[in-house]
């Protein structure tokens, strides 16, 4: 697990590729909230959204993770910890002001950049 990297993964750089594109203006890696060790791979202060790319796998993705056979109960729960602290993130951040959305790794980057900018467009106001 140490070599699974925390930022700059390619569905994580697709993402922010195509919000480039639109003309999206963003700062990666960075903790939403003071004090807090969770950081979004993407914010957008003025509107205040934060994005988050969640792997299939590491975030348990209905569609495509299957739970390894090997020591199964470690992945569920570690995949099931993970669940509960991206609820409780999510639970934060909204409490806080801020709007978070979510991006399957599997998602179209495109699709996930133009939803990204709505979002942004509607919190901005």
């Amino acid at each position: 697990m140490t070599s699974t990297r925390s930022r700059d993964t390619a569905p994580e750089l697709a993402v922010r590729s195509a919000a480039h594109r639109l003309g999206l203006r963003y700062r990666v890696d960075v903790a939403p909230l003071p004090g807090s060790r969770r950081r979004a791979d993407m914010i957008f202060r003025r509107p205040r959204v934060a994005v988050y790319v969640d792997g299939c796998f590491w975030h348990g993705c209905p569609q495509h993770y299957q739970a390894p056979q090997r020591n199964a109960d470690y992945w569920k729960a570690k995949v099931e910890g993970n669940r509960r602290r991206d609820r409780e993130t999510d639970r934060q951040l909204t409490e806080a002001g801020w709007t978070v959305v979510r991006v399957w790794e599997h998602e179209d980057a495109i699709d996930a950049a133009l939803r990204i900018l709505r979002v942004a467009k509607t919190a901005d106001g």
